[in-house]
């Protein structure tokens, strides 16, 4: 699913730190500047925001093991360099896992200073079953269709209506897909991502992931150290709790989260007249929330369409003055059409919600074991909710697909590599999504690695989005691979987050757009 609404962005801070740059011969790209792409062919696809974007397409082995067998397609993009010092192909990732990452490599070109950028060929990707790839999957039209059942299972009827709309997905994408799904995860996934660096003739890949995108990154460093030249990875998945535990510790931070949203709107108690004290705030969203859950708003808005709808504030908090307005109207004024607008900017698939969610359950679903005894996912999830009541059980029924899923399970892969250049990675203290342990795990496994912190930060993908000492890491990485050294310490490095959005009416709100177009293009959930 993805967020359609402009928003806000907070002022730079720029800070400084100690690096270590790699050695000189460690920066050579492989093929000569201007090496042509063996079996590529690229065509003007440009947007008026990305007048130099290119788009190609590589056919690629359905099961790697079988390269001489059956042929899917992915889409490619490009943003080629136009300098002559050419370090190779920088390619790109938006997380998911079942995000497009066409869009992004123009991002990703026009964000980065211009002298780094021009020294790469910017390569975005959608992966397989994704976007403009073929076959592009999608299990079930209309499966987010309002109005869902409430995702509070508080009545054995409410509990089989979810658990129904779970099986009828798992079981549509099983009759849709069977000859596909068992080729649809991280690993088949990260060959691509070599087939895709052979196709472009380079010898080594520079890689840059958000989300999920760093699990495929660090998948991909561990089946070929010796294809990764540099590696960036923003908002780090904790490679051990694939993928079960891994949303299970997203509905703790989660709750955190919007409890800090609430505590925002308490904050600025003039703008929004719902109280200055956070508990009482959080009291009127619930109210607000079992409202919705006898009386949906507009036809369209009920429990679970809410919890669609603020989900994204978890994510990124240049949503929040929209967020709060909304909120804020329903409860002061009795009026629903705010919030029916902020559910269609914020909650509501657009037109490729199907295909993501269609791919985000089949990489999740096939890359580890799912419990198949719903009684432990109600055990589990009951004994979260009585710790964090936000978006558990909305959580547990976007997963339950794999309770039932067709496909037998892989077994996740050990990232852990202690060969690797110096990695690159970002995390923010306060990071619902992929919470701050992930990083710090990933950073113990991948020997050699530097982490960077974006402290009392709670967005998540933060580089290339407003804060200028976490970007002026990143560059420093891509120009000439320095790493930061934090001399034993946990992170290498330490940036201040950015200040928090004002409310819209605020002479003070920025108006900032890289924030909101960075997380235009990053999937939610994972």
């Amino acid at each position: 699913m993805r967020q359609r609404a402009a928003v806000l962005c907070g002022a730079a801070v720029i800070a400084a730190g100690s690096v270590t740059a790699v050695p000189a011969e460690a920066n050579a790209p492989g093929p000569a500047p201007g090496a042509p792409a063996a079996g590529l062919h690229w065509k003007k696809c440009a947007t008026e925001d990305y007048p130099t974007l290119q788009c190609a397409s590589l056919d690629v082995p359905l099961d790697h093991a079988r390269p001489q067998g059956r042929q899917i397609t992915l889409a490619l993009s490009r943003v080629p360099h136009t300098a002559e010092a050419y370090q190779g192909p920088l390619l790109v990732n938006p997380g998911g896992p079942g995000g497009s990452g066409l869009t992004l490599a123009g991002f990703v070109a026009s964000s980065l200073p211009a002298d780094v950028a021009a020294q790469y060929d910017v390569i975005g990707f959608d992966p397989r079953g994704v976007g403009k790839s073929a076959p592009a999957l999608d299990c079930l039209p209309g499966h987010f269709d309002p109005v869902r059942p409430d995702s509070l299972p508080d009545t054995p009827e409410v509990e089989q209506a979810n658990l129904t709309r779970a099986k009828s997905f798992a079981d549509a994408c099983g009759d849709k897909y069977a000859d596909v799904l068992p080729y649809i995860d991280t690993v088949s996934a990260a060959r691509d991502v070599d087939a895709i660096r052979a196709a472009l003739g380079s010898e080594k890949l520079n890689y840059f992931g958000y989300s999920y995108g760093t699990y495929l990154g660090a998948v991909y460093a561990k089946l070929y150290p010796q294809r990764v030249r540099r590696l960036v990875l923003d908002s780090v998945v904790g490679p051990k709790d694939v993928w079960y535990d891994a949303n299970l510790n997203q509905d703790l931070a989660f709750n955190d989260r919007h409890r800090a949203f609430l505590a925002w709107i308490a904050e600025h108690d003039a703008a929004y007249r719902l109280g200055t004290d956070p508990e009482r705030v959080e009291a009127a969203w619930y109210a607000m929330r079992a409202a919705l859950a006898k009386q949906p708003a507009g036809g369209k808005v009920g429990a679970a369409e809410l919890e669609d709808t603020y989900m994204p504030g978890g994510y990124y908090n240049g949503y929040w003055p929209y967020l709060a307005e909304a909120f804020a109207e329903y409860v002061n004024d009795e009026d629903t059409g705010p919030l029916v607008e902020a559910y269609e900017n914020f909650g509501a698939p657009d037109a490729s919600g199907g295909n993501g969610y269609s791919v985000y359950t089949a990489v999740q679903c096939r890359d580890a074991a799912w419990p198949r005894d719903w009684d432990q996912w109600r055990d589990d999830n009951w004994s979260l909710y009585e710790k964090a009541p936000f978006m558990v059980w909305n959580n547990a029924w976007y997963n339950a697909p794999c309770a039932f899923w067709p496909t037998e399970s892989r077994q996740p892969v050990d990232v852990a590599d202690d060969d690797l250049p110096p990695v690159l990675l970002f995390q923010a203290t306060g990071d619902a999504a992929t919470p701050y342990e992930g990083g710090v795990t990933a950073h113990r496994l991948l020997g050699g690695s530097a982490l960077v912190v974006e402290e009392g930060g709670g967005n998540h993908g933060i580089t290339l989005s407003g804060n200028d000492c976490l970007d002026g890491y990143l560059a420093a990485y891509l120009a000439d691979g320095a790493v930061p050294r934090g001399g034993g310490a946990e992170a290498d490095a330490v940036c201040p987050a950015l200040p928090d959005p004002k409310p819209l009416d605020s002479k003070a709100a920025s108006t900032s757009s890289r924030g909101s177009a960075l997380h235009g293009l990053l999937g939610f959930r994972g």
